[in-house]
């Protein structure tokens, strides 16, 4: 039988050029374009995928407006063969649920359904850059009904016909056999995306762009674009850092450059004029009629993920903005957290303690492992069933791409990545009302440049919540809840995708969260393969700190570290006394996962480098060449005004 591989594609503006139009909302129109770096890795996972089945069907497709031609051109000079674009004004507006909705709908327009006689694989792109929400692929397999594959590096074929695909997952990787049809996205850590050539070059210029309407793949109009949309973007902001200005140090070798570093630090640093801070400014709301929406929904819904026979620390982290919205709700608003997993009650008592007040517990020795169909299938039951307003998930690579694929069963949109809750309302100017209560989620866009606030109107109102940034609640000894047990309804088709083996290394996962001290490293601090990083974070060790090495994405894609250690927008948010950066340029979405940081110390030979703009001290020099010195002088005592913990 011949296969089909189709992939799929956004283009994308680039960050730097985006500006905010008059309403408060992203103005795309002026900013230059490219295929999103993820979907890249996506197209070249689909023709690394054609040399095992020479014969097949290369398709791409897109959703968006005509000027997305040339993106689907360029797939074609790659090797692709035919290139679809889903283009209708009908779909302007349309958030991550909508536009799952649409491509599903533009994939069985072409003939693809779980039923197909003929095996297809559908490739995506883990994320985009002007959404970085990585809920799209889950959506598309959750319309399609058929398994899929998130945060994939590789994918090969077995001697069975099914794909094996590497997944990262935090501390390590999973391998998994997905029989096709299925969804796999891929992250930018697998095979480079091939360049044009020439001959396809030539084809593509000459090729049709077959262009689909909305009524040609039969949308339910009511469900795609801005008014279909569960979920709106209410507001976007700009994100100031609110850090003063650098300490940069001077001298005429190492000796002198880190004995004034270790002045300067002891001083502590400049301070923030707050002078010039803008006031808010009042906004009257109009004396619209409230409305509450909620039509019974009540409570607020978390997952508890289980990692090698633990709660995960992020689903711990959850519970605090989950007391925050429940609080915010009324008194009688309750947190109920469901427990999934084999032989996972004993871990009950330890939710209570962390303020949870009913655990729904579901056993199943098929569940000892996260599988996203099974997981997602019992978590739709339950949400059925208890009619949360709320429910949210830890942003992990199991929480990102759960999420979604719930949003879609339940119907709701969801907010990815979120670094603020709340509870609000929306002054709804257009019917003349407000609604009340309402969650706002508030997550950083746009290359961490812009804070969106989203807000979903149908419940419940799913949000994930970026690890690292939310404290875990203090713990309350013998703290009781009430304990339910929960019997889903499972088929064999939930245990489609198979485990084959499961790696996590040490990490150093837990560790990052705890420090007080963290060492990191980037492109520039390389050279060694990190060895002077994580000498500097065992010197401080060695002196009863607690501190922990780590790195930027770069040294995880080029494979010096494991993504557990990764810090940054698509890896940890860490909140340490003490970050010292080494060898980072100081990309936004590096700073996005370090500015909670109570001092942050950058060392690069590059005194324009970037990371300046968002460090306290800073050392201009050669890491090789500071670094020994500095932890010399670790050994002599120096531990960056961070007292040893007591043995």
């Amino acid at each position: 039988m011949a296969l089909t591989i189709i992939s799929l594609i956004k283009q994308v503006p680039l960050p730097a050029e985006m500006r905010m139009g008059e309403d408060g909302l992203m103005d795309r129109t002026k900013a230059k374009s490219i295929i999103n770096i993820d979907c890249q890795f996506g197209l070249e996972a689909g023709l690394q995928l054609k040399k095992h089945y020479p014969d097949a069907r290369m398709i791409v497709c897109s959703m968006g407006p005509f000027s997305f031609e040339t993106a689907l051109r360029t797939a074609i000079s790659m090797g692709y063969d035919e290139a679809y674009l889903l283009s209708d004004r009908k779909l302007g507006g349309s958030d991550t649920y909508a536009t799952g909705l649409a491509l599903s709908s533009l994939i069985r327009h072409l003939g693809f359904t779980k039923d197909s006689k003929e095996p297809f694989v559908v490739f995506a792109g883990r994320q985009t850059s002007d959404g970085d929400t990585a809920h799209v692929p889950s959506q598309v397999a959750e319309n399609l009904g058929i398994p899929q594959a998130t945060f994939v590096e590789t994918v090969k074929v077995d001697d069975h016909g099914n794909l094996v695909a590497r997944r990262i997952i935090e501390g390590g990787y999973q391998l998994l056999q997905l029989p096709m049809p299925c969804v796999i996205s891929l992250t930018p850590t697998g095979i480079p995306p091939r360049k044009p050539s020439l001959t396809g070059a030539i084809k593509a210029r000459n090729s049709t762009i077959n262009i689909v309407s909305a009524d040609d793949v039969q949308i339910d109009a009511t469900k795609v674009g801005l008014s279909g949309s569960p979920t709106i973007v209410a507001n976007v902001v700009n994100i100031e850092s609110d850090r003063p200005p650098v300490v940069l140090c001077e001298g005429q070798n190492e000796d002198e450059l880190v004995g004034r570093f270790i002045a300067n630090f002891s001083k502590g640093g400049n301070v923030l004029n707050k002078q010039e801070k803008e006031e808010k400014k009042a906004v009257e709301t109009p004396d619209f009629p409230e409305v509450d929406n909620r039509n019974g929904a009540k409570g607020v819904l978390t997952w508890a993920e289980i990692t090698n026979n633990s709660i995960a620390r992020p689903s711990l982290e959850l519970l605090t903005p989950a007391r925050k919205l429940a609080d915010e709700l009324g008194a009688d608003t309750k947190i109920t957290t469901l427990l999934i997993g084999k032989k996972v009650e004993p871990l009950a008592q330890q939710l209570f303690e962390y303020g949870v007040d009913e655990v729904v517990l579901i056993e199943d020795d098929r569940l000892e492992e996260y599988l996203v169909l099974p997981f997602s299938d019992i978590i739709a039951q339950v949400i059925r069933e208890r009619k949360p307003e709320i429910a949210l998930f830890a942003a992990t690579t199991a929480g990102r791409e759960l999420a979604p694929r719930i949003g879609s069963k339940t119907g709701s949109g969801v907010t990815a990545d979120c670094t603020g809750l709340e509870i609000g309302i929306y002054v709804n100017r257009k019917e003349k009302v407000i609604n009340s209560p309402i969650l706002h989620s508030r997550r950083p866009t746009y290359g961490e440049s812009k804070l969106a606030t989203i807000l979903g109107f149908v419940y419940p109102q799913i949000s994930t919540a970026r690890a690292g940034t939310f404290e875990v609640p203090a713990r309350v000894a013998n703290r009781k809840g009430i304990l339910s047990v929960f019997k889903p309804t499972l088929s064999d088709a939930d245990f489609k995708v198979k485990i084959l083996q499961t790696v996590r290394g040490e990490g150093g996962l837990q560790n990052l969260f705890d420090a007080d001290i963290i060492v990191s490293g980037g492109r520039g601090a390389t050279g060694d393969n990190l060895e002077l990083v994580r000498q500097l974070a065992e010197a401080l060790k060695a002196k009863g700190i607690k501190a922990e090495w780590a790195c930027s994405r770069v040294v995880v894609d080029s494979g010096i570290c494991e993504y557990a250690r990764q810090i940054g927008q698509t890896g940890k948010t860490v909140r340490p006394k003490v970050y010292v950066a080494i060898g980072i340029s100081g990309a936004i979405q590096h700073i996005a996962g370090i500015k909670e940081s109570g001092k942050i110390v950058a060392i690069d030979h590059n005194p324009k480098a970037s990371i300046f703009r968002h460090a306290d001290f800073g050392i201009v020099g050669e890491y090789q060449d500071i670094l020994p010195e500095l932890i010399e002088r670790v050994k002599n005592g120096f531990t960056f005004g961070i007292e040893a913990k007591s043995s």
